[in-house]
């Protein structure tokens, strides 16, 4: 468990030194030329190339995992899980308000079986994931725990809490894109689905993203969606 749980440490550290080669704290600067926006277009790709080695990263870790199980007190196993969606990016009229950016994410999370523990007559497992946005929005990565609730019909019910580094702008003026205050912000997600067999499951998921008024400006973000589970 304590050998999961550094790599599951390293994975999350790792992937914020993919996300910003500089340092977490500064905003990242766009460049713009004025033939037609070729820079612009270099730094995209600079982006989503470290997006992608910050999902191979992802790749490596879940693969590399162990598959052990851990029996709850009523004799039943927690099962490691992969859960792949398709988020609305940037929703409107939620918890963040307003919208900015669009299009949308295509998500990819690892949840840790055998490093769960109870409480409040569920379960809380460490996870870790990537979204990235098919527009050239604001992409992340994040990492934090997870509270389970498992019903007796097969309805199942996740809250959480943890950290999120993203790629998107801190202090613009930039119109189209959100002012999101700091490198480094608080990931809140819920998720409710149903089990439809011990390995697959289908949720409705919604998570937040801001700096929860430690700095300004702080506009936060909201996703929803889909997700699609397989336990192993």
């Amino acid at each position: 468990m304590l050998f999961i749980q550094g790599r599951f440490s390293a994975a999350m550290v790792g992937s914020v030194f993919l996300l910003n080669d500089r340092s977490i704290f500064p905003a990242k600067k766009r460049a713009y030329s004025s033939t037609g926006g070729g820079t612009k277009q270099l730094m995209s790709t600079r982006s989503h190339g470290l997006l992608s080695m910050a999902f191979i990263a992802f790749l490596g870790i879940a693969s590399y995992a162990h598959a052990e199980t851990t029996a709850d007190g009523q004799g039943r196993t927690r099962k490691s899980e992969v859960r792949f969606g398709i988020l609305a990016h940037d929703v409107d009229g939620l918890w963040s308000g307003f919208r900015r950016e669009g299009g949308i994410d295509y998500n990819a999370e690892y949840i840790f079986g055998s490093a769960s523990f109870d409480l409040l007559s569920g379960y809380v497992r460490p996870n870790i994931g990537i979204s990235v946005n098919d527009s050239g929005d604001t992409n992340k990565v994040y990492a934090g725990l997870l509270w389970e609730y498992d019903f007796k019909s097969g309805i199942f019910l996740n809250l959480g809490a943890g950290l999120a580094v993203h790629d998107g702008e801190i202090d613009t003026s930039e119109e189209g894109k959100k002012e999101l205050g700091s490198r480094v912000l608080v990931r809140f997600p819920i998720e409710v689905g149903y089990s439809f067999s011990q390995s697959v499951r289908l949720s409705v998921a919604f998570d937040h993203v801001s700096n929860a008024y430690l700095t300004s400006p702080n506009e936060g973000m909201d996703t929803l969606g889909l997700r699609l589970g397989f336990r192993f």
